[in-house]
């Protein structure tokens, strides 16, 4: 146990951190790095150059004779990845926190640092991008150690490019992270801290051993779900899974065991012995609560049991999405997602389609309300077709952020309007060093669910980066917004908005839905209402053809006769024809701006 450190790498996104576990895979001769990123094995990850999955891999280095096993975890930097970072956190003793030299202290940064400290991580400070023209290693070294109160000899500066200071790191490894503390004669206590799915040999659960010892062929129980397996194959992670007989405590590796439905397995489980179980489990896990929710359905509905089975093994490998069975009267049967933020929603849906073929329609994001009724009863609401009357509630709540946003002063005005025109209310505003300053706001979830990131970054050049946490629910006024074609109601494109914005909203939300629904044979009405009062209107023209053209001379009354039977029909036609809203139209009122 004594050679055995496992650390994880934390930082804000873009800071280096896949690529400076290139240079420790090259350099303890892990393996032969043929490209960029290799731990990122994703094809989405690859094109969008972000890491979605949290990686574990096993590192053998010689260090003063003595060989020594570091198993590494590279953790996704984007906030709403926060929860693979969490996981990762449980499963180590130390961490290297990575900063870039170029941007200095991000809002990622600090609140992956805070989540680290609460978990008692030993924090090795690194300056990654010092070979760059732009970097500022002076600067950036005094905001670490304002941050951390550590001394200047203990951050290292380092290269993920050129490779420079890998040797430091690995010797601050050894020497800074703490050996696991355990008992390997204890009953068996390990923690799972992912899974994945594979096709031909069911569920491979990844763990960490706080106590006890596994060999090959165990017969072993999974704690919250009290199901036994025989250990078929146990092995830890190098760059593909390399089986081992025996692995204790301190150890990262995984477990085969022919589990095929995904139920069975829960990420913060404990695994232990069947004939000799530890007494209680591992503690300290956080549950992982959802921020946006948004309704999944499939294209063509009999493909409805196919998603489910996509969406589940879907959550074995991304532990943070959650799903419940919903039925809408526009789109028939599917599901309600709970996910993290929009970017991990996105990710959802391309990897729906990517890894399982699914095509799928994604309703407008809303977040949870909590309602009461007249009577008292408080309710939970995820959907807005889901709201009682509204003449039967007392009082609707909102859940509220606690949004903090590093930026340079250069940028300060345009931010603060931005959060202000979004019902934010200014908490405090510090300078951490030089012209950067941190903004703290509360702010409605619901009004950052939609455009607020993409808008941050676009009027702050890139600059300002933002990390939030919940906040508790406060009281609002809030107002159900429907849109109804020809009078009919669509479910799927309601929604719950401030009373303030309500109208401009629902004129808005017309004025797009005139481009995108295609013109029929008959007039079709686009309204918004709030209740029973309509707020905007917009008609989608019919497309027309002139059929009293034949009737050339003669008496009027022809025509007349001929105009009065089309008429009727174009009646009928209202009457049974209805309207299909294309895919691209839910997706258009979530860019409105």
């Amino acid at each position: 146990m004594k050679h055995i450190r496992n650390f994880c790498i934390i930082a804000h996104i873009d800071h280096g951190k896949s690529t400076l576990a290139d240079r420790l895979l090259e350099f303890t001769h892990t393996i032969a790095i043929t490209e960029n990123q290799m731990l990122d094995d994703m094809d989405l990850e690859r094109e969008r150059g972000i890491t979605i999955k949290s990686h574990a891999i096993q590192m053998e280095y010689i260090h003063e004779g003595e060989k020594y096993l570091l198993n590494l975890i590279d953790t996704p930097g984007h906030v709403d990845f926060s929860y693979e970072v969490s996981r990762s956190i449980a499963a180590c003793e130390g961490a290297l926190l990575i900063i870039d030299a170029s941007q200095g202290i991000q809002a990622q940064t600090i609140s992956n640092l805070y989540m680290a400290i609460e978990n008692d991580l030993e924090i090795i400070p690194v300056l990654n991008k010092i070979d760059l023209d732009s970097a500022m290693p002076e600067e950036v070294e005094d905001q670490v150690i304002e941050l951390l109160g550590c001394k200047h000899e203990e951050i290292i500066r380092a290269s993920g490019k050129t490779g420079e200071g890998i040797p430091e790191i690995l010797e601050a490894i050894i020497n800074r992270v703490p050996t696991p503390k355990g008992d390997p004669n204890a009953p068996l206590q390990a923690l799972i801290f992912d899974s994945v799915f594979n096709s031909f040999r069911g569920i491979i659960a990844y763990f960490k051993i706080l106590n006890g010892t596994i060999h090959t062929n165990d017969f072993v129980k999974f704690f919250a779900t009290k199901k036994e397996y025989n250990a078929d194959e146990i092995g830890v992670l190098k760059m593909v899974m390399s089986p081992r007989d025996e692995l204790s405590c301190g150890d990262v590796g995984y477990i085969i065991s022919g589990i095929k439905t995904s139920k069975e397995v829960k990420v913060g489980d404990t695994i232990t012995h069947v004939k000799r179980p530890c007494i209680k489990a591992i503690e300290g896990f956080q549950e992982v609560k959802p921020m946006v929710f948004a309704g999944v359905y499939p294209i063509d509905p009999e493909e409805f049991e196919d998603l489910r089975s996509s969406l589940e093994k879907l959550q074995l490998n991304d532990a943070s999405l959650t799903f419940q069975p919903e039925s809408s009267l526009a789109l028939g049967f599917g599901f309600r997602c709970g996910f993290l933020g929009l970017l991990h929603m996105e990710i959802v849906q391309e990897r729906l389609d990517r890894e399982f073929d699914m095509d799928v329609i994604t309703t407008v994001p809303n977040v949870q309300y909590l309602v009461t009724n007249k009577k008292g009863d408080i309710l939970d609401v995820h959907n807005p077709s889901g709201l009682p009357d509204f003449t039967l509630i007392e009082k609707i709540e909102e859940p509220y952020i606690r949004a903090s946003v590093i930026t340079t002063t250069d940028y300060l005005g345009n931010i603060m309007t931005l959060c202000l025109g979004k019902r934010g209310e200014l908490v405090k505003q510090e300078y951490i060093s030089g012209n950067r300053v941190e903004i703290l706001f509360d702010m409605p979830l619901g009004e950052i669910v939609i455009d607020f990131y993409d808008r941050l970054k676009s009027i702050s050049k890139g600059y300002a980066s933002f990390d939030y946490h919940t906040n508790g629910f406060r009281e609002s006024k809030l107002a159900k917004l429907d849109i109804l074609l020809n009078g009919e109601p669509v479910d799927a494109l309601s929604c719950l908005t401030h009373v303030s914005n309500a109208e401009t909203l629902g004129r808005r939300m017309c004025e797009k839905l005139k481009e995108l629904i295609p013109r029929q044979q008959f007039d079709i009405a686009i309204q918004a209402a709030i209740g029973a009062k309509i707020v905007a209107r917009e008609t989608v023209k019919a497309v027309r053809k002139d059929v009293t053209a034949k009737c050339y001379g003669g008496d009027i009354t022809r025509k007349r006769k001929l105009l009065e039977k089309q008429k009727k029909g174009k009646k009928r036609m209202k009457q049974i024809g209805n309207v299909e809203v294309p895919q691209k139209a839910f997706l258009a009122v979530l860019k409105l701006d």
